[in-house]
């Protein structure tokens, strides 16, 4: 094995590991709101975006 290619492990996105976590829980509790906010910064976020700071709000506020 070539050391060169070796690359270090690609940082996490805690802002979309949120997301999914997030998602899994507003799923259960049927929080429609939440769950689309989840899926659009989610969407944005793979895409390569910036997600909307609204999105972002709620996710962050969702187990306070």
């Amino acid at each position: 094995m070539i050391v060169d290619q070796l690359k270090p492990a690609v940082p996490a996105r805690p802002l979309l590991d949120t997301a999914w976590t997030i998602l899994e829980a507003a799923n259960d509790l049927r929080d429609v709101a939440t769950v689309d906010a989840c899926r659009r910064v989610i969407d944005a976020t793979l895409r390569g975006g910036a997600p909307a700071q609204s999105d972002i709000n709620v996710i962050l506020e969702f187990f306070n």
